[in-house]
């Protein structure tokens, strides 16, 4: 009797891997695909795709480190991606499964091999600037038609930022992005490992946190397309989203980008396995897909942002491709930095750095 209940639990057991294979989670930044591509890639591979969002690297990397996620792909930018490759939490790239990694851009592999040597873990999905956003009348209303759009002057001198309040200014929940930002502004180096220089940057956002109504890092794509704050230091791309969602409401409200001119921050958001992912041949099914060139120029088109897929370029809408917010010219290019983890001890000094600007304590 016990021979056909091994064969049946087998059975069962077989049924139940084929049916996990058929699944694929995916956990990625919110406002940051074209959802018809989901419905093309379950139609096309016959795969049901779980699809969840966050909208901060410290959530991300919380679920990552803690292990056991159940997701199969996630999306940490690239420093973020450095810190877990070394924690053993991504498990490396069967790229005999990806075949169209030929289209990829050697030009981006470069920069994103500073975070995953060779690019063994991970592949571009987009990448970006971080810079500023601007309701243009209502911020030339409070300052003046010199009004400094493109300098960080606009959001780290108190003198501007006391006038801008009275209109609504955001920054991004994200200390990885700000106090680099304010090293820029000071003349230290934006990548410094200095716990003394970073330190620095604890006056600076103090003297203008009363004049920021919130931390966070994607309630200001709407906020700025409904005209309801005039300043945001965001991503690139969500701002340019921004824009275009005030001009298809023919609200009124004009939105611009600009890349500091003291220079800003390049960075990549590169779409990983977890080392204990559930289903990691349909992961691979998954970043296959995302790397056909038609598929990334469509998420490009969508979200306004720059991806590191050479061969989608010739599918890139020219609001896109000869934007010089989302693919910079070669001189703006060369006024960007690039930024890599805090080590531990380090990123406790910066959390808590974090926390007090936060509180305004």
């Amino acid at each position: 009797m016990k021979t056909p209940l091994l064969s049946f639990t087998a059975t069962l057991a077989l049924l139940a891997t084929a049916a996990q294979a058929q699944e694929v989670r995916v956990y990625n930044w919110s406002d940051y695909i074209d959802e018809s591509l989901l419905e093309k890639f379950e139609s096309e591979t016959g795969i049901d795709l779980i699809y969840d969002v966050f909208d901060s690297n410290e959530v991300l990397e919380t679920k990552m480190l803690a292990g056991s996620s159940g997701y199969d792909v996630v999306v940490p930018t690239g420093s973020f991606l450095q810190r877990q490759i070394m924690a053993g939490a991504f498990q490396k790239l069967d790229k005999s499964k990806l075949p169209n990694l030929e289209n990829m851009w050697d030009v981006i592999e470069e920069r994103t091999a500073q975070y995953d040597p060779d690019n063994e873990y991970s592949v571009n999905y987009m990448w970006g600037t971080t810079g500023i956003g601007v309701n243009v009348a209502k911020v030339k209303e409070v300052l003046g038609e010199d009004a400094p759009i493109d300098s960080l002057d606009l959001i780290f001198d108190p003198a501007n930022m006391e006038k801008l309040a009275a209109c609504g200014v955001y920054f991004l929940d994200a200390p990885t992005e700000v106090i680099p930002a304010v090293l820029k502004y000071i003349g230290e180096d934006p990548d410094s490992k200095d716990a003394e220089v970073i330190a620095k940057t604890e006056p600076v956002l103090m003297a203008v946190r009363p004049y920021i109504s919130k931390f966070h890092s994607s309630e200001y794509i709407n906020a700025l397309a409904n005209g309801d704050i005039c300043v945001a230091f965001g991503w690139s791309g969500d701002v340019l989203q921004a824009r275009d969602r005030a001009a298809e409401a023919d609200n009124g409200v004009e939105v611009a980008y600009n890349a500091p001119k003291e220079g800003a921050l390049m960075w990549f958001d590169q779409m990983a396995i977890p080392v204990d992912a559930p289903n990691p041949d349909a992961a691979h099914t998954f970043l296959n897909f995302i790397m056909d060139p038609e598929n990334m120029a469509a998420a490009s088109n969508y979200v306004y942002y720059a991806n590191g897929n050479e061969a989608s370029q010739e599918f890139l809408n020219e609001d896109v491709i000869e934007d010089t917010a989302i693919y910079p010219d070669a001189d703006t290019l060369e006024n960007l930095y690039t930024f890599t983890p805090y080590d531990q001890r380090l990123n406790r000094d910066v959390t808590r750095l974090w926390t007090k600007v936060k509180s305004g304590a």
